[in-house]
């Protein structure tokens, strides 16, 4: 093994702050595959093989044989809310799931009441949620989140707990001084500071805890360095930022074919429409900004005009996100992309993707934690960059460049999963089986 990775024995916990539409999809979809109604379906964990050595072994067991990944039986899910709906009722207001699969496992749903939330509504404008925590400043909040983990662990008899946000896109701030290390960032607490946004509180309370932390929106929450800093003190494994599913997923699955064979991009416009909670949030324009910077970078990375000047030099990138109310969950998005070729002859792709939000998000957001619980017990701490595969806005170390073509995330994701358990790294370079028969000939 090439590193000593803790067994994934007894049960983990996953506290996720938003038991909206996304949260109850993934609730709800895991304990209908463990009653053996449904597949894990999207689920890179429990249905993706990886290859091991030669393609000529033929080892290519299923990523949950290979690594010790939690279980779905022994996961327990818990969480924090605006609204007091049970999981149950919350999964039927957000209209995600048919009623049937959800009348299913009803019971199961019903048992799981939202723990009061951490809510500053300058940060959500169009939320008004009215089961939040009647502590009064940033320190006590922590403290209080705290103290539900812990009881949650207790309660539950847990070995371990993960945090994954699938609340709101608060709306956009940068960095500060308060978050550029651990005692500003605790002295910014103490003071009760309003820069301090609901999901950092979140965050500083897990690492506090040593609970591994995935960052599901575009907010900044660990993206700087005081929470950085203290995931590496506390040795806690961190993730971020924004779930890739639907209209980002397609950019990062295009852009690189086209810039894989060197065709150029002179636009490329995207407009969504969706009537979910997350279009309402994003409704307003501070918190829409916070998603268009996470989506406009893919393509910046991606067709790099500072490399390919005569390719990608004059790329008009535009991103549009429209609140829809009859359309809930289904959001339909719509990319026109304006490319050209050989003598610099026009071309267009237009595409047209109507997905359903949660539906995509659900198995990214249990791979994400069966995996940052892995990287725990594999004593991976702070920043895990090798999940970028999941993540519209990734998270990297200081002055790196995020790597957004999901085909080399997904071969960095493989050759981490290698790496910890002491497998040969893949590089597909393949010359040593026709050099081997080269060699028998001579």
């Amino acid at each position: 093994m090439g590193q000593q990775v803790k067994d994934a024995n007894g049960k983990l916990g996953i506290l996720i702050p938003g038991l909206g539409a996304v949260a109850t999809t993934l609730i709800a979809g895991v304990a209908s595959i463990n009653k053996g109604f449904s597949k894990p379906i999207g689920s890179v964990s429990q249905l993706s093989r990886i290859r091991l050595g030669k393609r000529t072994e033929n080892r290519n067991p299923l990523i949950k044989d290979f690594v010790p990944l939690a279980k779905l039986e022994d996961v327990v899910f818990g969480g924090w809310d605006v609204y007091e709906d049970n999981v149950y009722e919350a999964a039927s207001k957000a209209q995600v799931l048919e009623q049937g699969q959800l009348d299913a496992v009803k019971a199961e749903l019903e048992a799981i009441q939202p723990m009061k939330a951490v809510f500053d509504r300058n940060f959500v404008k169009n939320l008004d949620g009215t089961h939040i925590k009647s502590e009064k400043t940033r320190r006590e909040l922590a403290d209080a989140v705290q103290r539900d983990i812990r009881e949650f662990k207790e309660k539950n008899g847990l070995d371990r707990v993960v945090l994954v946000w699938c609340g709101s896109t608060e709306r956009y701030i940068e960095t500060n001084e308060a978050f550029s290390t651990i005692a500003k960032l605790e002295e910014a607490l103490d003071n009760d500071d309003q820069r301090i946004p609901p999901s950092m509180i979140y965050c500083y309370a897990a690492i506090k805890e040593g609970a591994p932390y995935v960052n599901g929106a575009p907010n900044l929450t660990c993206d700087v360095p005081a929470i950085v800093e203290l995931a590496h003190e506390y040795g806690v494994a961190i993730a971020g930022k924004d779930f890739k599913t639907g209209q980002t997923l397609m950019k990062t699955i295009v852009a690189p074919g086209l810039q894989a064979r060197a065709l150029g991009v002179e636009g490329w416009f995207s407009t969504n429409i969706l009537g979910n909670r997350d279009g309402l949030v994003l409704d307003d324009p501070e918190n829409f900004k916070t998603k268009e910077v996470s989506k406009l970078s893919v393509l910046e990375e991606i067709l790099d005009a500072k490399k390919n000047p005569e390719l990608y030099g004059d790329l008009y990138h535009k991103v549009r996100i429209n609140y829809y109310p009859p359309h809930g969950d289904n959001k339909e998005s719509w990319d026109n992309i304006d490319i050209f070729g050989w003598l610099g002859y026009k071309m267009q792709i237009k595409i047209n993707f109507l997905c359903r939000d949660s539906i995509l998000a659900a198995p990214v957001a249990l791979d994400l934690a069966l995996f940052i619980d892995l990287a725990q017990r594999a004593g991976m701490s702070g920043i895990q960059e090798w999940l970028s595969f999941y993540l519209k806005s990734p998270q990297t170390a200081p002055g790196l460049p995020p790597e957004h073509d999901i085909f080399k995330q997904l071969m960095k994701l493989q050759n981490t999963l290698r790496h910890i358990m002491g497998e040969d790294l893949i590089t597909h370079l393949g010359l040593d089986y026709y050099q081997e028969l080269v060699d028998s000939i001579q």
